[in-house]
């Protein structure tokens, strides 16, 4: 196992009476992308600008390349940062931007020199050396922030939300340039996003914190397929949520009875017991959709409200007969099926594999993205 680049051990921040980490243990290994995923609000900010120096742990310990640096000012740690806004010098070539910390730490002008050269190939901005930012596009401007911060060649790279100010296709162009540049230069990258998407594409592992605490670490597929709660659950994708009583509960799956559906069989996890509230959830990718039922007694019935056709794929809302909406995706295209002929108001039949749903105890629903979607008024 790679030894570790970052490492926090019952860290605590207050600000007042504000608790904004609560108990944080977290070990982020050399050489991986690694992302803290949350809300606003959530801590992974915080976590971050502790690691970079900006703040100070009211409690724990942490250690960069093993060694404390609890008392260690910003500038002395083996760390960088990227912010959303570049921070870029408006008066300076892109060239002496780049080149701005190591002119700090009087490096010769010519290795100086060779040493912007080589960043500004490695981040695909050869020839801009003599332009300013403001001749820059955001994706350009966001490339010479991360070559400036590269050039010191850091020990932990932290990024904080760098691609918010960017429109949809460029942001989406530099995650692949980022993860790209990350497996070649090798350096720990910790990189701070509200995007669940952009956390999954991009990430070796992935920590989703709430409420100052961290609720799951693990890969992308860990996380999504294997969710450690509701919370993480909710939070990574949209799933439907079906409110009910556990009726039974046996090895690894839980009988849960939803008023309207019936009983609903799911993988059980903690803190469930028979006759308390649940929660069922399952992923629209997980929801099957035919217009005959495929088993007596097994789908759920209802009628599509609302085809959302996104290209690839499409987003089917199926309201059921107690008036809660059903989300399902679906790819287009599909040579042989029967998507393609379904139609809004026809009735259809809806169910899932059993291993695809998880039965949670009942808590305060989110009003995040998976919150339980009702007919419209």
């Amino acid at each position: 196992m790679a030894s570790s680049a970052v490492e926090l051990r019952d860290v605590a921040k207050r600000f007042g009476s504000v608790v904004a980490l609560d108990g944080v243990d977290l070990v982020i290994r050399k050489g991986e992308f690694f992302s803290l995923l949350g809300p606003s609000g959530c801590g992974k900010t915080t976590t971050l600008n502790l690691i970079g120096g900006f703040e100070t742990a009211s409690r724990g310990t942490l250690l960069i390349d093993g060694q404390p640096m609890g008392n260690t000012p910003s500038h002395a740690r083996p760390v960088n940062t990227v912010f959303q806004s570049y921070a870029l010098f408006p008066h300076m070539s892109v060239a002496d931007n780049v080149g701005f910390g190591l002119r700090m730490k009087k490096v010769p002008r010519l290795e100086r020199r060779r040493a912007v050269e080589e960043m500004l190939r490695l981040v695909s901005l050869e020839g801009f050396e003599e332009r300013r930012p403001g001749q820059l596009s955001g994706g350009q401007r966001q490339r010479v922030a991360l070559a400036r911060a590269l050039i010191n060649q850091p020990s932990v790279l932290l990024l904080d939300e760098p691609l918010g100010a960017l429109d949809l296709k460029l942001r989406k162009q530099m995650q692949a340039e980022l993860t790209r540049l990350q497996r070649r230069v090798g350096i720990t990258f910790v990189y701070v996003t509200h995007d669940q998407d952009e956390a999954l594409s991009m990430s070796d592992r992935i920590a989703v914190m709430d409420r100052g605490r961290v609720l799951q670490v693990g890969t992308p597929a860990e996380i999504y397929g294997d969710p450690a709660d509701r919370f993480v659950m909710e939070f990574i994708g949209s799933p439907n949520v079906f409110a009910g009583r556990v009726e039974r509960l046996g090895e690894g799956e839980a009988e849960v009875a939803i008023p309207g559906v019936g009983a609903v069989r799911a993988r059980r996890t903690g803190g469930l017991e028979v006759g308390a509230a649940a929660a069922v959830l399952v992923r629209p990718e997980r929801v099957r959709l035919s217009t005959a039922s495929p088993a007596p007694g097994a789908p759920l019935s209802g009628q599509i409200a609302k085809i959302a056709d996104l290209g690839f794929i499409s987003h089917y809302f199926v309201r059921l007969v107690d008036g809660q909406e059903v989300l399902a995706y679906r790819l287009n295209g599909v040579e042989g099926g029967t998507l393609d002929r379904l139609e809004e108001g026809q009735t259809v039949y809806l169910w899932w594999d059993e291993q695809d749903a998880r039965a949670f105890a009942a808590g305060t629903p989110s009003d995040g993205p998976g919150a339980t979607r009702r007919a419209r008024e």
